[in-house]
C-alpha cells in the first residue's frame, strides 16, 4: 500500500466514515474517502473537504492537527482569524495573515518565526517596512532592502550582511554610492562601481580587486587610466592599454572571470 492510497488521520489511526460527524455529506457527495476528508492527515485531502464545504471550516479553527487548521484558515469567515495570530504554528499564522488587512501585518513584524516574517516583509510596503530594517535574520532584510522606498536605504548601508548590501549597493541613490564604494566587501564595492562615473569611479583606481580596477580601466576617462597600464591583473592591463590608444575592445563578464580565476585558470 501506498501512501495516496492510504486513509489515516493525522494520528496515524485509519480514517472511519461511519463515525465521521459529517457522514452524510459522503451520500451528498460532499466529501469521499481518500479525496476530500477534514479527518485525512493529507493537506490536499483537507483542502478539498473545505473547498467542497466552505461552510464548516468556522468549526476547525482550534482542531488539534495543525493542517486543519492552516487550511480552515483559507476558508473560514475573516472575523474568526485574528485568534490564529497567536497560534503555536507558523504555518496558521501565516495562513490567517493572507487574509487578513493591513494592520495585522504590522502587529506581525517580530513575529518568532523567520518564515513568517519573511512573508510579511513581502506584503509590506513602503515605511511599514522600516520596523524590520533591524531584523535579526539577514534574509528578512535582504527583503526588506528589495522593498524598502529608494530615500530609506540609507538605513541599511551599514548592514552586517554583504548579500544586504549588495541589494543596496543595486537600488540606492547614487549621493550614497561613495559610501558602498569604501565597503568592506569586494562585490559591494564592484556593484558600486557598476554605477559609478567621473571622479566617483576614478577614485577607485588604486582598489584591491582587479575586478573594480577593470571597471574603472573600462569607463574611467581614458586619459586617467594611465596608472592601470601596469596593473598586476593582465585583464586590467589590457583593457587600460586599449582604452589609451582609442582602441574598442568587448566587454569581459568580470563574475565569470573571476570564477574561473578563483579554480587556478589564467583569463
Amino acid at each position: 500500500m501506498t501512501d495516496i492510497d492510504e486513509a489515516l488521520d493525522w494520528q496515524g489511526q485509519p480514517v472511519c466514515c461511519d463515525s465521521c460527524a459529517h457522514r452524510e455529506l459522503l451520500a451528498l457527495g460532499r466529501c469521499q474517502l481518500r479525496r476530500a476528508c477534514v479527518h485525512d492527515r493529507y493537506a490536499r485531502r483537507i483542502d478539498r473537504f473545505f473547498y467542497w464545504n466552505r461552510e464548516l471550516a468556522n468549526q476547525y479553527l482550534a482542531h488539534p492537527y495543525f493542517e486543519v487548521r492552516a487550511i480552515a484558515a483559507k476558508f473560514a469567515d475573516v472575523f474568526h482569524l485574528p485568534p490564529l495570530l497567536q497560534d503555536a504554528d507558523e504555518t496558521v499564522r501565516f495562513s490567517a495573515l493572507l487574509r487578513l488587512p493591513r494592520k495585522y501585518l504590522l502587529k506581525m513584524r517580530h513575529d518568532p518565526d523567520r518564515e513568517v516574517r519573511i512573508r510579511v516583509a513581502y506584503r509590506l510596503e513602503g515605511t511599514d517596512l522600516l520596523e524590520m530594517r533591524a531584523d535579526p535574520d539577514y534574509y528578512v532584510r535582504l527583503v526588506v532592502a528589495r522593498r524598502l522606498p529608494f530615500e530609506s536605504l540609507h538605513l541599511l548601508l551599514h548592514d552586517a550582511d554583504r548579500e544586504v548590501r549588495l541589494m543596496v549597493a543595486k537600488r540606492i541613490g547614487m549621493e550614497w554610492l561613495k559610501t558602498l564604494a569604501a565597503d568592506s566587501d569586494a562585490d559591494v564595492r564592484l556593484e558600486a562601481a557598476r554605477r559609478l562615473n567621473g571622479e566617483a569611479l576614478l577614485a577607485l583606481l588604486r582598489d584591491p580587486d582587479w575586478r573594480v580596477r577593470y571597471e574603472v580601466a573600462s569607463r574611467g576617462e581614458a586619459e586617467r587610466v594611465l596608472p592601470l597600464i601596469d596593473d598586476e591583473d593582465e585583464l586590467v592591463r589590457e583593457i587600460a592599454r586599449s582604452r589609451i590608444k582609442g582602441e574598442e575592445l568587448g566587454p569581459v563578464n568580470t563574475d565569470f572571470a573571476s570564477a574561473l580565476q578563483g579554480e587556478g585558470h589564467e583569463c
